[in-house]
């Protein structure tokens, strides 16, 4: 059986001197983060959710978030699963037992806009996990208040 950890999204931001936008995630139950480098697009989709940007027509995630919704198939949990030659992969687990193949930053995209529980896979925190020591919090810190003055639109390009 795959041991699975509770993640968070702590944000987005935009790595140097590439400007290759990624999205980093922790994990709750212990001290690693994973860098998930993603696309200007999928980056702002993940921007907006965390800081609640409703745009004048839904985004792609919003509309899946409705279509979740209104079909009444719960969006039981988001899992992180695997690195494959350098490509993210991740896994939608509706009720019923229905799992359906993901982008990474689509599963976290909607993740973040339905409430829904996100894990990530021990062989993957193996696999990419960075490890951060507590004392290292301060940094973390500095990195959530750079999240905090960042829009969206910083990601367009």
């Amino acid at each position: 059986m795959t041991t699975l950890h509770p993640i968070e999204v702590i944000g987005v931001r935009v790595e140097m001197p590439s400007n290759q936008p990624i999205i980093l995630v922790r994990e709750l139950d212990g001290v690693r983060f994973l860098p998930i480098w993603v696309g200007a697009v999928e980056a702002t989709a993940i921007a907006f959710a965390q800081q609640g940007v409703v745009p004048p027509r839904p985004m792609t995630h919003d509309l899946m978030k409705e279509i979740i919704d209104q079909v009444a198939l719960p969006l039981e949990s988001i899992h992180l699963t695997a690195l494959k030659d350098g490509v993210f992969y991740s896994e939608l687990h509706f009720s019923g037992g229905k799992v359906i193949s993901s982008r990474p930053s689509d599963a976290l995209a909607l993740g973040l806009r339905t409430g829904t529980a996100m894990f990530a896979t021990e062989e993957l925190f193996s696999a990419a996990g960075i490890e951060i020591p507590e004392q290292a919090d301060d940094e973390v810190e500095k990195f959530k208040e750079f999240l905090d003055h960042i829009n969206p639109e910083d990601f367009a390009g």
